[in-house]
């Protein structure tokens, strides 16, 4: 496990440009063995994506499910796997990295939305670097972290109220936050590309930046010449897949 952690960490550095991480997003064994087949050097689980696969709503998936379900995408590849486990489930830190370290994977994506609250919520960016820092401290170099910073999301609340530059701007101060407190890479979800040149300048050089990439929409080089260096597609590539076999499904009836 200690060289898996150790080459994914080591695939997010010194990237040529343009070159970003792609990262595919299996929701089960069988979509994370095919994405190896298909020469991808490791993976990254969507939370919306297995809660699907799973049978529940984006955020509805109890702990021990999504981390019975990430074990077994893990245990199905030979490559790194890094979990989408959302904003961690309540769990203390000792307990959080314990449980993804029995499961198999090399790294976790936390979020700062504040589950329970009000839908679209952000939690205190303070409060929570400081868990990420108490995260970090438990985990050690055993597990890469991804900060997901939501602020550019368009269901968060009051954004309706504020201009780009504004929900940028809180984007970057949450992203340095919580990569001085020990992130390996941060991720604003919804960032378009015109926003991602403001927010690696504003990041340390060699910090990664994760962008969310879509199979049928802004284009691998266009994100990675707007600044990312990582990419991941959410729970688009199952969506894609279920599209497809909703249009093959009438012609199986004959």
């Amino acid at each position: 496990m200690t060289d898996l952690v150790h080459d994914f960490r080591a695939l997010h550095h010194n990237r040529a440009p343009g070159d970003p991480l792609v990262l595919p997003g299996p929701w089960d064994a069988a979509s994370a063995r095919a994405f190896e087949e298909a020469g991808f050097p490791a993976l990254a689980t969507p939370s919306a994506g297995v809660a699907a696969s799973l049978g529940y709503a984006d955020g509805a998936v109890p702990a021990a499910e999504m981390f019975a379900a990430v074990a077994r995408i893990a245990r199905a590849v030979s490559v790194p796997v890094s979990a989408d486990l959302e904003g961690g489930y309540g769990l203390p830190p000792a307990e959080l990295v314990a449980r993804a370290l029995e499961s198999g994977v090399v790294g976790m994506n936390l979020e700062d939305t504040a589950h329970g609250s009000a839908p679209g919520t952000l939690k205190d960016p303070e409060a929570h670097a400081d868990w990420l820092a108490e995260v970090r401290a438990e985990a050690g170099d055993r597990l890469f972290l991804n900060a997901r910073v939501d602020s550019l999301l368009p269901s968060l609340r009051g954004t309706a109220d504020r201009s780009a530059p504004e929900l940028v701007a809180d984007a970057l101060d949450r992203a340095r936050r919580y990569a001085a407190a020990g992130a390996d890479c941060v991720y604003p979800i919804g960032a378009r590309p015109a926003d991602l040149p403001p927010l690696r300048a504003g990041l340390p050089p060699t910090l990664p930046l994760n962008a969310l990439a879509r199979p049928d929409g802004t284009s691998v080089t266009t994100l990675a010449q707007a600044g990312a260096t990582r990419l991941t597609f959410g729970p688009a590539l199952l969506h894609t897949t279920l599209t497809t076999l909703r249009n093959l499904a009438p012609h199986l009836r004959g």
